[in-house]
This record gives C-alpha cells, sequence and structure tokens, in this order.
C-alpha cells in the first residue's frame, strides 16, 4: 500500500479528494527535485523516486476505480477473466447487432443505441454501489465485502467495454 504511505494515508477505500489533493501538494512540495539540485546523489535519486511515486499514487487514489483496484490487488484479490453470467444473454445480442450493423444493416442502430443508454446506466449505477461498499469496507474491514467490490469492478469493465464497442461501432458508421 505504498501510495497510501507515500500520500500519508490510512488504507481505505473511501477518501476524502481535497484532503488527498492537499496532501499531494505538500508532499510534492516536500520532494520537488528543484529543491535537491545540491545534495549527493543519492538524495537526488530519492527525490525523483519520491516525486514519482507521489504522482503515481495521487492519479491512482483520486480516481474511485483505480483506487478500488489497487486496494483489491494489494490484498490478492484479482480481476475476473469471466463476462458476468448476468450479462450472457444481452451480450449475445448486442454482438448480433453489432455484426448487422458492421454489414451495413442501419436497422441495428436503434438497438444499438439503447444499449448504449442502458449500458452507460448501468456504469453510473456501479459508481453509486461502489461509494457504498467502500464505506462499507472502511466500517467493518470484512474481506466479504472486498469480494462484493470486486464483482461489482469485474462488471463494470465488462460493460464499459461494451459502451466503447457500441459507441465506437455507431461512431464508424455515422462517419461512412
Amino acid at each position: 500500500m505504498k501510495f497510501y504511505q507515500a500520500l500519508g494515508l490510512d488504507p481505505k477505500l473511501a477518501l476524502d479528494s481535497e484532503d488527498l489533493k492537499k496532501r499531494f501538494y505538500e508532499r510534492s512540495r516536500q520532494w520537488h527535485p528543484d529543491r535537491f539540485g545540491r545534495a549527493p546523489e543519492a538524495e537526488r535519486q530519492q527525490s525523483l523516486d519520491m516525486t514519482a511515486l507521489l504522482n503515481d499514487g495521487f492519479r491512482t487514489l483520486k480516481d474511485p476505480i483505480a483506487r478500488a483496484e489497487y486496494f483489491l490487488e494489494s490484498r490478492g484479490i484479482s480481476p475476473s477473466k469471466n463476462p458476468p453470467p448476468e450479462l450472457l444473454e444481452e451480450v449475445f445480442e448486442l454482438n448480433m447487432a453489432l455484426e448487422e450493423l458492421r454489414e451495413g444493416d442501419s436497422s441495428a442502430r436503434p438497438q444499438l443505441e439503447a444499449a448504449r443508454e442502458r449500458f452507460s446506466s448501468m456504469l453510473d449505477e456501479s459508481r453509486q454501489e461502489l461509494e457504498g461498499l467502500f464505506s462499507k469496507f472502511d466500517q467493518n474491514q470484512d474481506r466479504a465485502v472486498l469480494q462484493e467490490i470486486r464483482q461489482v469492478l469485474d462488471r463494470r469493465r465488462y460493460v464499459s467495454n461494451l459502451v466503447r464497442d457500441v459507441e465506437k461501432e455507431l461512431n464508424v458508421q455515422l462517419s461512412n
């Protein structure tokens, strides 16, 4: 949990973004390479290393999804490679509609636009669900909650890829 440590934070899933930003700027000033210009080589290198760590940490921790992924992976909870079972039928139909659109059947466009809206809504719902799970975990530190978070993140990643694929194909068809 080196990102939390570098920024002086307790490892939690729910973070105050203003506090995170404040800590980042304080530590960035403290470790800024310009302050170590005349220092021995080892201290200059430490300054560069800390600056890189702070930048990576801030970038990761300010994004709730990246933060959750980092948090789970640091606890040995890896993403699933399998699609969420509750989406399989819908994904099959979506892939058929995408293929029809690619082959020139524009009648599939309304179905894809509706799917894009539905999946975008699912992304919003997952964000809200994650916020609740973050607080729940921070309060009781129950590993079962981390598994719930993993499932939501896996579903979210899959849905996000579907939205991307649909938008890409709809945009390609518009430009043709």
